[in-house]
């Protein structure tokens, strides 16, 4: 019931993105792929920023907001007190996270309207005034439903929601970049059937490495103090703090992208510097100081992401109030200071991985692979696609061995994202 209910939630978001919005003619939009910042954007909306839709600014302006409230509760007590309140301060986050994607989603489709539809493109009679007040509050409601589904697909259905949404539109553009890559090999002088397998080999390829990555853990063994209460026994054994080796996510490649779409647009305001060879080999993704740049950029978020979403104070006072040790280290600050060597440590190869993941499609683009193709060779995409995939099969697993059934594996076990305990501290939405 559980998967029927994911897959109908979906199917409604899918149907939303190709609604255009109200007053817009279908037949003067111009869907071919975008490029850059708009690329990523009409990546994540699953199509629907190129096709003027209701849906047009997807869960993007929820993210934000949900990072806004995530940092919040770093710089401000109130928030931080929240976070420690449980379910009850958990749900007045969701509130304050609601109201925030309400003030970041209106200016944002403002934004869209006059950058993206043109007075050519509306219906006759319709001044672009009005279809830019209506337009307001349909994309704002369109965004907010989007939240909606992804909150019921996470109480009704399987997985994280609004994971499920961004992977959803993101997996449906990957068999037409498929198809239009077999065409291009297949045809002329595309390099036929023996280029188009090696570019499969080489994308399971990644694909794998990327699985490494996202599911690779440091496991720290933590003892649990014996206590008899009543006629049982509780603590007694040994259990494991699994350290995600890229702990951060995909978050560090969405900051570094932000950061290098600037010079791309430093030109537009300063033509008199728009030949300067710098600006130049910056603004172009193919040239290795763009990389290079984003790269170090990557490695740079990566440990600043970890070290505000991973708390070892916080790990080592939850496992001393619960009588939990680790062998060897003395509780309390000591041990705060072990998991947070072993975090430095791990993070290093964890954020050159996810470094080199995400400057392989500029690079696959340089050896003939066609740019639809090319994107979902590692980036944001793939890591979002490969995480969001585990995870909600992990979490299927689970219900079916709640159920007593064998589970997707009888050898072995999925392990998710969500497979940390709660001491590890709070990871992004995706």
């Amino acid at each position: 019931m559980r998967i029927t209910n994911t897959l109908l939630f979906l199917l409604i978001y899918r149907i939303g993105c190709v609604v255009v919005l109200p007053g817009v003619d279908p037949k003067t939009l111009n869907t071919q792929s975008k490029e850059g910042l708009l690329g990523l954007l009409n990546m994540f909306a699953g199509g629907a920023f190129s096709h003027a839709s209701i849906f047009a600014l997807g869960v993007m302006p929820y993210i934000s907001a949900s990072i806004v409230v995530q940092l919040l509760g770093i710089a401000v007590p109130y928030f931080a007190k929240l976070q420690k309140e449980g379910e009850s301060g958990q749900n007045k986050i969701n509130q304050w996270t609601r109201y925030l994607t309400i003030a970041i989603t209106a200016p944002q489709a403002f934004g869209y309207i006059h950058s993206q539809i043109t007075a050519n493109q509306l219906s006759p009679g319709l001044s672009m005034g009005t279809f830019t007040i209506l337009s307001i509050f349909v994309l704002t409601a369109g965004t907010l439903f989007v939240m909606w589904l992804g909150e019921r697909i996470t109480d009704k259905g399987i997985g994280n929601g609004i994971s499920l949404i961004i992977m959803i539109g993101i997996i449906a553009q990957l068999p037409s970049a498929v198809v239009n890559e077999f065409k291009l090999r297949t045809t002329g002088s595309g390099g036929g059937l023996i280029t188009f397998i090696v570019e499969i080999v080489g994308y399971i390829l990644v694909v794998m490495f990327t699985i490494l990555i996202v599911q690779g853990t440091r496991k720290i063994a933590v003892q649990y103090a014996k206590r008899i209460v009543g006629n049982k026994q509780y603590g007694g054994v040994r259990q494991y703090i699994p350290l995600k080796v890229n702990a951060a996510g995909v978050m560090p490649i969405i900051f570094a992208q932000a950061l290098m779409f600037i010079p791309a647009y430093v030109p537009q305001l300063f033509p008199k510097i728009a030949t300067n060879p710098t600006v130049m080999a910056l603004a172009n993704s193919s040239s290795w100081p763009h990389n290079l740049v984003f790269a170090v950029l990557i490695i740079l978020f990566t440990y600043f992401y970890t070290a505000i979403t991973v708390n070892p104070n916080q790990m080592a006072d939850d496992m001393k109030k619960n009588g939990g040790f680790i062998p060897g280290v003395k509780p309390g600050r000591t041990t705060a200071n072990f998991i947070d060597d072993i975090i430095s440590k791990i993070t290093l190869p964890g954020s050159i991985a996810l470094a080199i993941i995400a400057v392989i499609p500029p690079f696959a683009i340089m050896v003939g692979v066609s740019n639809g193709f090319a994107r979902f060779f590692g980036g944001t995409s793939l890591i979002i696609l490969v995480g969001v995939i585990l995870d909600t099969l992990q979490q299927i697993e689970s219900h079916l061995l709640m159920r007593h059934y064998d589970g997707l594996m009888k050898t072995g076990r999925i392990k998710g994202r969500s497979s940390a305990p709660a001491v590890t501290g709070s990871s992004p939405v995706i």
